[in-house]
This record gives C-alpha cells, sequence and structure tokens, in this order.
C-alpha cells in the first residue's frame, strides 16, 4: 500500500528542492547512497541523473519493488543506523521524511554517524524531516486512494506530548471473485525533531556546511512543504 499510496506523490512536489540542493551540487556518475530507499521512486530519478546509485532500506518488501523496476542498480536489506557497504560514496540522500521514522535520538545520531562514515571526505547529504507543524497539519482526515482491484485509506494521529505521529494505513485488496476482498491494517509510526536538536545530531558525527531549508521556500506545492525542511550538511 505505501507504494501505491505514494509513489507518484513525493517526487512531483519534492523535485525542486532536489533540483537545487543535490543534483545541481553533484558532479556527473557520481557515486549516491539512497538511504531509506524503499520502493526506488527517488533512486530512479538518481539514476536518470546518471549518477552511480547504491539504495539501502529495512524493508525487504520494498527492496523487491525496487529490483524488479530497477534491476541494475545495487539494493542492499540493511538496518540504516549500522550501515556495512562498499563505499565511500561521493553524496547520500534521504527522502520522504524517512528520518523521522528514527524514534529516538539516539537512533538518529546512529544514522548520521553511519552516513558520515559512508562518505568521501567534502561529501554531501541531504534529507527532509518534517517537523512539528507538519503532523499537526490536516489531522485525522482521510487520504483514500480507489483502483479497480483495491482501495488504500491512510490518515496521520499526532501526540503533542510524547512528539510522536502514527500514520493508519487500511487497504482492501480484491482476491478471486468480485464479490471476495481482502482487508489489512497497519499502524506507522514516526517521531518529530526539535529543529536544533537535528542540528546538533548532525554536528556530534561530525558534520559540518549545515544548512537548513523550508520546503515552502522551494517547492510549489505548499501542502507538501507545510513542515517539512530540508538539510544539507558536508562531511
Amino acid at each position: 500500500m505505501y507504494h501505491a499510496l505514494w509513489v507518484n506523490s513525493y517526487l512531483p512536489a519534492a523535485l525542486p528542492a532536489l533540483e537545487k540542493l543535490f543534483f545541481a551540487k553533484m558532479e556527473p556518475h557520481a557515486r549516491v547512497l539512497d538511504v531509506c530507499c524503499g520502493s526506488g521512486h527517488v533512486t530512479s530519478e538518481l539514476v536518470k541523473h546518471g549518477y552511480r546509485v547504491t539504495g539501502v532500506d529495512s524493508s525487504a518488501a520494498l527492496v523487491e519493488i525496487a529490483r524488479q523496476s530497477l534491476p541494475f542498480v545495487q539494493f542492499h536489506i540493511q538496518d540504516v543506523r549500522w550501515l556495512d557497504l562498499a563505499g565511500p560514496f561521493d553524496g547520500a540522500i534521504s527522502t520522504f521524511d524517512s528520518l523521522n521514522h528514527m524514534l529516538t535520538l539516539e537512533d538518529l545520531h546512529a544514522v548520521f554517524m553511519a552516513v558520515y562514515g559512508a562518505l568521501i571526505a567534502g561529501g554531501l547529504f541531504l534529507f527532509d524531516m518534517n517537523l512539528e507543524e507538519a503532523y499537526a497539519h490536516d489531522l485525522h482526515q482521510w487520504l483514500v486512494d480507489i483502483r479497480h482491484d483495491a482501495v488504500g485509506l491512510a490518515r496521520g494521529l499526532y501526540d503533542t506530548v510524547t512528539h510522536t505521529a502514527h500514520t493508519e494505513l487500511i487497504w482492501f485488496t480484491q482476491r478471486g471473485s468480485e464479490s471476495c476482498w481482502q482487508r489489512r491494517q497497519s499502524v506507522v509510526e514516526e517521531r518529530c525533531y526539535e529543529k536544533q536538536d537535528i542540528i546538533q545530531a548532525l554536528q556530534f558525527a561530525g558534520f559540518r556546511g549545515i544548512e537548513v531549508h523550508p520546503a515552502v521556500e522551494i517547492c510549489t506545492d505548499q501542502g507538501f512543504g507545510h513542515g517539512r525542511y530540508f538539510f544539507s550538511a558536508r562531511r
């Protein structure tokens, strides 16, 4: 359901930011690490730009989708807090607020240190994260995706005390006959951090030249950009 709901929504909205903050700064044929690559919807754009791409994600199911559409790309199923890859890489990118899935500051520190260790000196790291205003936006509203053989629903819930967000997913898929549908349900948890906490975690890992860019100032889709920030840093 993750792939079906968002495969065609994130990239068009994020592309202005990716063009300005990453593509314009990377050399042709650079080695790029796609951190939390998921089903490969951003990986494919990296390939189009001519980069030599390696993707890594902890979800075997999503990596399998990515491998089917991009069989010539190296994908690895790993916990991004402890990367074991044949680097180094000229740049690294993590998109679609994937790092909000790190539920403790210690986990976020670990990811930053792992990415730092995978980059060449001066290597660029770009990622986006949602801050609290993003999670408070459109609370409890259902996003509905209807297809001839599947129906998906998603909505966000946010706890202002624990700073955790839960995306509730419900989907129905047709099985066999028109009258037989299978129901599945899942909850995806995220956590939001203060901007300064993210910056300090990058500094703790050794990154320098840290820049913070509000997505609303770069992306034309204001709904997409609300509360989303792009962070860039150099090893």
